[in-house]
């Protein structure tokens, strides 16, 4: 009984090494970049933002400057309404290991007290992490 006991300890023991072995990908890594496109786009940087999203092609330079410009009115929407972002943080995270992709949580600060969480998407193409 106690050689049972031990063999299943050990194979318990080789079973959590085996785990903690596994290449993990670092999750926070697209929540801080998240973070980062949001705060840009608050920061009136524009084409940094448009930057971040991913297309599977790519796109015609007049659709980028209409993603841009869609971008400016909205920002300028949010200062008429809420008087602007003044801070964009990080609520949580979830890994989908599976689509090679996180929802990363933002908790949007407007300058009239009122907080809004968002659902972002990332996605990792090609060493880079950006928004679907």
């Amino acid at each position: 009984m106690r050689r049972l006991l031990l063999f299943c300890v050990i194979m318990l023991a080789l079973m959590l090494v085996g785990v903690s072995c596994e290449k993990e990908v670092p999750k926070d890594i697209a929540a801080q970049t998240a973070r980062e496109y949001y705060s840009n786009l608050y920061s009136g940087k524009y084409e940094a933002f448009v930057s971040g999203m991913y297309f599977p092609d790519s796109i015609p330079d007049s659709y980028r400057r209409q993603l841009v410009d869609n971008m400016k009115m909205f920002v300028a929407e949010q200062k008429d309404k809420h008087h602007g972002v003044y801070d964009v943080r990080i609520a949580r995270y979830k890994n989908d290991s599976v689509a090679h992709a996180t929802d990363v949580f933002l908790i949007l600060c407007y300058g009239d007290s009122v907080n809004e969480e968002i659902v972002v998407r990332m996605i990792e193409h090609d060493g880079k992490w950006l928004m679907k």
